[in-house]
């Protein structure tokens, strides 16, 4: 749990200095997007792994 509060706190700090309105929240979409992304990507490689796949 801490280190989802560190991680929280670094996430907050990061777009607290951004002025601009719009860019601030595209960095936030892409930031999650992103993020969205690599869930995906280890998904398909834990189920990958899981299911025997030959990796040649």
């Amino acid at each position: 749990m801490k280190a989802f509060l560190l991680l929280r706190e670094i996430y907050l700090e990061a777009f607290k200095s951004f002025g601009n309105y719009l860019v601030r929240n595209y960095f936030k979409a892409f930031a999650w997007f992103s993020f969205t992304l690599l869930v995906v990507v280890l998904y398909a490689f834990v189920f990958r792994v899981y299911t025997g796949f030959a990796f040649d």
